[in-house]
């Protein structure tokens, strides 16, 4: 007990670094926030989850590593950025053209952006590469084949706390905001992903 008290410590100080950092994923989670509430930061992290699994699971198999596809950061870099470029644009229009944006269509687009910030986030990807694969390795010394999983519980409820909680509060900004100020800041929000497609092309 007392070893996996030790390791889930570790765990969640070191997944701070992943979770907590700011990038496309969190500013996403603030516009869909705004509307959404915390049920879109939990659909954003729903998304994230779901490529995170399945890489954790290649990772500690021995499946997935960079030097198995020295292209693969390229590739990923190039996709991420153009997503991201996109997402960026079509939200701006959209600011621009509607007096209100619909919420409906926010909570829908919640899960799919998850999947794409994440799965398309070369950051992301060094991270599990790096960092993650050290307490992937770590878990099954320890617990064998299911240490992944259980390193995986122990890094995945931050990623749902945190995008909750920061859509929630993100939602009860908008009582506070008006119309105008709104859409200053979505474009803001819009402007901060175009950086980082920037910065994704910018590692290639």
């Amino acid at each position: 007990m007392e070893q996996f008290v030790e390791f889930a410590v570790l765990v969640i100080v070191i997944s701070t670094s992943g979770v907590m950092a700011p990038g496309p994923l969190f500013a996403a989670n603030i516009a869909y926030g705004l509307k959404g509430g915390a049920k879109s930061g939990i659909k954003l992290a729903t998304g994230h989850a779901i490529v995170e699994l399945p890489l954790v699971i290649l990772l500690g198999i021995g499946v997935f590593s960079l030097e198995s596809f020295p292209e693969f950061r390229t590739i990923i870099s190039i996709l991420g950025a153009l997503t991201l470029f996109t997402f960026a644009i079509l939200q701006i229009r959209s600011v621009l053209r509607e007096k209100e944006l619909s919420i409906s269509n926010i909570k829908q687009g919640a899960l799919i952006t998850g999947v794409l910030l994440s799965g398309l986030n070369p950051f992301f990807i060094i991270w599990w590469l790096t960092i993650g694969f050290k307490l992937i390795s770590d878990a099954m010394l320890i617990w064998a084949f299911s240490g992944m999983l259980i390193m995986f519980g122990l890094h995945i409820w931050m990623d749902f706390a945190w995008l909750g909680a920061i859509s929630f509060l993100a939602s009860k900004s908008t009582k506070i905001l008006s119309n105008k100020n709104y859409k200053i800041l979505m474009i803001g929000l819009s402007i901060m992903l175009i950086y980082f497609g920037i910065t994704f092309l910018q590692e290639i």
